[in-house]
C-alpha cells in the first residue's frame, strides 16, 4: 500500500475515534464508528479482497464522523428521513474527500471516491454497488438484530418488507455471497430472513 493510503486510512481512524457513542466489543468500550469502519473494511477483505485502495478507502470511510449529522436535525417524517439520508451521503463524501486532498491524491481519484461515498447511480456504477453492498451485508451480520430489539412494534410484515429492500439494494454477487454462508445471519432472524427471500 501507498503512503498516501495510509496516512487516509489513519486520518479517517482518527475522525472516527472521536465519536462520544460507544459499544461493547471484546469487553471493551469503543467508539461506534470505529467499529463500523474496521467491520466495513473487514467485511470488504472477505468479500472483493481485490478491490483496490481507492474502494478500500471510500468503504472505511462511508460513515465517517455519522454522529456530526444526526437524524433529529431533520423532520422526523418520510421526507425528513429521505432529506437526512441525501445529506449524508454529501456528508460523508465530502468529508472523505477531504481527508484523501490532505494525503495527496488526485482530483480524479478523489473524484471516484466521492461518487463512491455519495452513492451515484447505484445498479450503475460498480464503485457505488460494491459500498453499498458492503454495508448491507455489515448491516446483517452486525446491526439487523439490534435494530430489531430496538424496534419491538413492528410486526413480520414490516420486518419481512425491511429485510427484501436490504436485499433488493445488493448485487447478484452479494446475493451469493450469503446464500453461500459467508456471512454470520442473526439467530433469531434467520426463520425471518428465508421467509422474505422465499
Amino acid at each position: 500500500m501507498t503512503v498516501m493510503f495510509n496516512k487516509v486510512i489513519a486520518l479517517i481512524d482518527e475522525a472516527n475515534n472521536q465519536d462520544p457513542n460507544t459499544e461493547q466489543f471484546n469487553g471493551q468500550s469503543v467508539p461506534k464508528e470505529s467499529l463500523y469502519a474496521t467491520r466495513m473494511s473487514d467485511m470488504l477483505s472477505r468479500f472483493n479482497p481485490g478491490a483496490d485502495e481507492l474502494m478500500q478507502i471510500a468503504v472505511r470511510g462511508q460513515h465517517i464522523q455519522r454522529w456530526k449529522s444526526p437524524r433529529s436535525d431533520f423532520e422526523m417524517n418520510k421526507q425528513g428521513y429521505h432529506q437526512w439520508r441525501s445529506a449524508l451521503y454529501i456528508f460523508h463524501a465530502s468529508s472523505v474527500v477531504a481527508l484523501m486532498q490532505q494525503a495527496g491524491y488526485s482530483d480524479a481519484e478523489q473524484n471516484r471516491v466521492y461518487d463512491a461515498v455519495a452513492k451515484k447511480n447505484i445498479k450503475r456504477n460498480p464503485d457505488s454497488q460494491l459500498v453499498e453492498d458492503i454495508a448491507s451485508l455489515v448491516f446483517i451480520e452486525h446491526y439487523m438484530l439490534g435494530f430489531a430489539n430496538a424496534k419491538p412494534d413492528y410486526n413480520e410484515e414490516k420486518w419481512i418488507g425491511i429485510i427484501r429492500r436490504t436485499w433488493q439494494k445488493m448485487s447478484d454477487d452479494a446475493h451469493e455471497f450469503v446464500l453461500a454462508g459467508n456471512i454470520t445471519l442473526p439467530a433469531p432472524l434467520v426463520g425471518l430472513i428465508h421467509k422474505a427471500l422465499e
